[in-house]
């Protein structure tokens, strides 16, 4: 399959492609004129790439799961730890949103005299949370 029909079928840009190739994470076969050619389990080793990503994994993480001759070789202790990782950021989420839906609707004159919208200023600048929490669980490019 070439690096078109890749990219059309698995919905990562032909550059994240030839990205992923560098880093290691994937391999073509050669070429064919000037495109490059992959083997038919490309797809399932991009979804499997996908999928560390949405999990938070970084690239070199996922590279040590999947290998070079791509039979995943994934570290379960690193899974239960990743899924540890999530439940902290899933709490700390949930304590942002229950704060401003109920900062959207205290009776306080202002924001600013609101006792539980303090609290969140406080986690907020503690770093208890942080746009990194946020940021894990949104919607990723493929890089």
């Amino acid at each position: 399959m070439d690096i078109a029909e890749v990219a059309r079928r698995s919905g990562v840009p032909a550059s994240t492609l030839r990205f992923y190739e560098k880093k290691g994470l994937i391999s073509s076969l050669g070429r064919q004129g000037l495109r490059r050619v992959f083997n038919d389990n490309i797809l399932e080793r991009l979804a499997l790439i996908a999928l560390g990503r949405a999990a938070g994994f970084s690239l070199d993480e996922i590279g040590s799961m999947i290998g070079s001759k791509g039979d995943p070789n994934i570290d379960r202790e690193l899974l239960v730890n990743k899924a540890d990782e999530l439940d902290k950021t899933i709490k700390s989420l949930i304590a942002v949103r229950d704060g401003l839906r109920h900062a959207a609707v205290c009776s306080a004159p202002s924001h600013m005299e609101c006792p539980k919208f303090r609290r969140l200023l406080g986690l907020a600048a503690s770093g208890v949370i942080s746009r990194k929490d946020v940021g894990m669980l949104s919607p990723k490019k493929a890089l």
